[in-house]
């Protein structure tokens, strides 16, 4: 994969205020080629080349990247302006999903990664995730607090939420086939395949609604590039900590 920045639409390189349409297009383009479910770790997990203990590691990393997501939303809520009612309403929705609407999805991770061995203990300690992951974390706290709430939206919701079924699509598969876990220990993937459809589809709703100049719309759109890189980035650092061969030394 190649990571890119790309040039803003314009004749003139001055950036144009694309239509609902060229601009849902563009938001879905930028995402392209940059994948999560393309990464080295989420193909090896397709296949069924992963054993328990790597899920395990999963789990103890992608409890510290999908943890705050409510704390992410809330920073988002907060500097979303009182106008846009519909904007703070679907943000609220989701953090309400998240935590309390029927169970905590990060018990359901919990109970998957117990499932493969390790403890909540160890889950929940963040000595025990990598540091491209502590990165992840720290560029969504970022982005949530520093940047426009459609900006944000775009980043944490289209380009890293929206991206959930597809990945969990293939890999619930194995889980099931190869692995052998029970409905009860996946029900974290099951979840979400329906539950982040609805979630990301809010995001782009409010992306395509109130990013209504031209460079908030590119903005946007380089956001949303640089939060698909991230979660490929991430995804692909669990394979070259976890699961490649050590280097040989001589």
């Amino acid at each position: 994969m190649t990571l890119t920045v790309d040039t803003p639409a314009g004749t003139s390189g001055a950036p144009e205020l694309l239509s609902r349409d060229d601009f849902r297009a563009a938001l879905e383009d930028a995402i392209k080629g940059r994948e999560a479910k393309n990464a080295s770790f989420s193909k090896a997990w397709a296949e069924g080349e992963l054993t328990r203990d790597h899920f395990a590691r999963w789990a103890e990393n992608h409890f510290h990247y999908v943890g705050p997501f409510a704390d992410y939303l809330g920073y988002i809520y907060g500097n979303t302006p009182d106008k846009f009612t519909d904007a703070k309403d679907f943000t609220l929705q989701n953090m309400y999903e998240e935590e309390l609407a029927d169970i905590r999805h990060t018990d359901l991770l919990v109970r998957f990664g117990e499932a493969c061995g390790t403890t909540r203990e160890r889950i929940e300690n963040p000595d025990n995730m990598n540091a491209v992951t502590r990165g992840l974390q720290s560029w969504c706290y970022s982005v949530a607090m520093r940047e426009h709430f459609v900006v944000a939206t775009a980043a944490l919701v289209v380009g890293l939420e929206s991206q959930v079924p597809g990945i969990y699509k293939k890999q619930i598969v194995p889980l099931r086939g190869v692995y052998g876990f029970t409905e009860d220990e996946i029900e974290f993937f099951d979840l979400h395949i329906t539950s982040d459809e609805v979630h990301g589809e809010r995001g782009y709703q409010i992306v395509l609604d109130h990013a209504d100049t031209p460079e908030l719309q590119q903005r946007c759109l380089q956001y949303v590039r640089w939060g698909a890189e991230m979660r490929f980035s991430y995804t692909r650092a669990l394979y070259d900590t976890y699961v490649a061969p050590p280097v040989a030394t001589s």
